[in-house]
């Protein structure tokens, strides 16, 4: 069973139609935030070809999640270095 939801989104003035596990809502907000990269990318861009707008603003936003990812690593290597240090600190006092 298919139980992809349909949404209509619109980016850069365009159309589409998304089908998404995720609810509209979701879907949508993950639109509105796009068409607010777009804004930024045009703002500070003299280039109005579609193409290399959705390029920049992909460029954009895979820079900002690689780095949300490597932030969420470093700390989770942070946390797997204390939690390590916790079980010596145990092991110690147990022996």
């Amino acid at each position: 069973m298919n139980n992809k939801n349909s949404v209509e989104v619109s980016l850069m003035g365009q159309k589409f139609e998304v089908k998404s596990d995720s609810n509209e809502q979701y879907v949508e907000q993950i639109a509105a935030y796009v068409n607010k990269r777009i804004e930024q990318v045009l703002k500070g861009s003299k280039s109005v070809a579609s193409l290399n707008v959705a390029l920049l603003v992909a460029m954009n936003i895979t820079a900002e999640f690689f780095k949300y990812r490597d932030e969420k690593d470093r700390k989770v290597s942070q946390i797997e270095k204390k939690v390590q240090d916790m079980i010596e600190i145990i092991d110690a006092v147990v022996e």
